[in-house]
This record gives structure tokens, sequence and C-alpha cells, in this order.
């Protein structure tokens, strides 16, 4: 059985995320997988995977900055922002300057307020967005604050008279959506726009040149995982070492005594295992959660 710690996969296109988890649980041979942080089925690239103990680590990964490069095509809007649903709009787009087309994508940059894709997985009244439009209702979600840090235009391609193509790379903070990038740069421009691709290449520090494929994974099963606990830990947080005596306290729950380190951090005993991911708050050191084996 595979051990505890984390995968990085180069998700393909066609599969879910929890496809993906689906596949990983039958290759390392335990049920208990997760995900940091969901793909759309067309989307391809970086997905954090967790097995065991190392689940707990995914709500910190799905926090995490993240960097995508994806296709807009300008010229044409859709009822999900994406490849993926129905055009519901044509506007001739073959006048756009490229000027004008880099000047409308360098003004999303920054901490903005997006309001996300209709489509998405954002809970209205305990039921998805997505699944209220698929059944007919208009939804309306609430703008949320994000930064997007680098948003480059890499190039700006005519393969049709009436239709651009923008490739993009773009750095932004958990929870923004590059669907919604694109139907803004549509929008400001007045032609609609919307995503034909879109491959994710870093979550954190975690980058697309350490990815595996699934193809790969089935070779080297049952032992999938490629950063074991404690160095996913490592590699993750700042590190801080405990005493025996403060891996004891700890391991059990117990506070510490602050260190001045801006959290959360990994703690790591005398063995250079990791004991809990801790914070700090009115001078001491509390678990956020505890891993050290039972």
């Amino acid at each position: 059985m595979s051990g505890d710690g984390l995968i990085v996969v180069d998700k393909p296109g066609g599969m879910t995320s929890h496809d993906v988890v689906a596949r990983i649980r039958r290759l390392a041979k335990t049920r208990r997988v997760g995900h940091g942080g969901t793909l759309d089925p067309m989307a391809t690239g970086v997905l954090v995977i967790g097995v065991g103990r190392a689940t707990r680590l995914l709500t910190y990964v799905i926090g995490a900055g993240k960097s995508y490069t994806a296709t807009v095509r300008l010229g044409q809007a859709t009822v999900t922002d994406d490849a993926e649903g129905d055009v519901i709009a044509t506007t001739p787009a073959g006048q756009l300057t490229d000027e004008a087309v880099r000047a409308a994508f360098a003004a999303l940059a920054g901490e903005v307020d997006q309001v996300p894709s209709a489509v998405s997985a954002i809970k209205i009244n305990g039921q998805r967005a997505y699944k209220r439009v698929r059944e007919g209702e208009s939804v309306e979600l609430p703008a949320r604050r994000v930064t997007i840090s680098r948003l480059d235009v890499l190039a700006v391609r005519r393969d049709a008279p009436d239709l651009l193509d923008v490739d993009i790379d773009v750095t932004c903070s958990s929870g923004t959506y590059i669907r919604a990038i694109a139907r803004d740069a549509g929008l400001a421009l007045r032609v609609g726009g919307h995503l034909t691709a879109l491959r994710r290449t870093a979550v954190g520090g975690f980058r697309l040149t350490e990815a595996a494929t699934l193809d790969e994974l089935e070779q080297r099963a049952p032992e999938v995982v490629n950063l074991p606990l404690d160095a996913a830990a490592d590699r993750f947080f700042p590190r801080r070492e405990a005493s025996a005596d403060e891996a004891k306290v700890l391991s059990h729950g117990g506070p510490l005594d602050a260190a001045g380190i801006v959290g959360p951090y990994a703690v790591f005993g005398p063995d250079g295992g990791l004991i809990a991911i801790v914070s700090e708050r009115d001078g001491r050191a509390r678990a956020e959660i505890v891993l050290a084996p039972a």
C-alpha cells in the first residue's frame, strides 16, 4: 500500500478531479485520497492529490496561489464562459487592434472584485450554481475579491476572420476564475469572450515540471506517492524543530511557546518526523492539525 503523502498529477483533459481521485484510490489501494483544488474536465495540468494522513494538508493546498496558461476566444460568448457551453452571442472581433486587446486584459489585473462564472461549484442556498443554471434558472453570483498578480498576453492570433484567440499567462489567488477573465475581457471589448483552453502550471510551490501523468503512476503502482508526508510539509510550510519534550506535548495537542514564526508552519520532532501544523496567537503556538502517528 502507498504511504502518506502528496502526488502532483498532470491531469488530462476530459476527466473530472473526482475521476482522478478514483483512479488514485485504485492505484494506491486506499480509500483515503483527496484533491487540493478542482480542475474542470476541459482543463489540464497540476492537480495535487493527498493520500492517507496527507489529505489533511489539502485545505492549505486549496488556499494556495495558482498559475495557468490559457487561450481566450474573442468574438463569441458562451453560457458557461468556456468551450463546453453553447454559444449565446457572436460579434465580429477581427477589427480589434492588438493594443486594445492587451489593454483590456491589463485592466483585469491587480486586486479586483470578480463575479464568478454562473456555471460554477459555488453553492446558492445549498445547491451548486451550475446545477441551477442547467435546470434553466438565471443565476447571479456576488462579486468576490481576488488578486490577479500577473496577467500577461503571450500572443494574439487571427486564425479566423471574425475571431481572435488570445494566449495568456496568469498567476492569481485561490478562488479566481480564469473563465471569468475570458468573459470580462470580452465584455470590455464588446465582442464577447470565452475560454477555449486551460492548463494549470503551478499550485503554490508545486509545478508542472514535477507532475506525473496517470500512465506514469499506473506503471509504478502502488508506490504512487512522490512527496512523502514529511517532505511535502517541508516544501509547503516554514519549518520549526521541536525538542523531545516539545514533541511529546504537541503530539498530544498541547501548545508550545511561540517562536515568532509567521504561520501556519510545520513542526518536526528530533527524529525528523512531522508532528503538527501550528499557528501562533496570544503568545502560544497551537496545533491546527496534529499529524504525528498515534
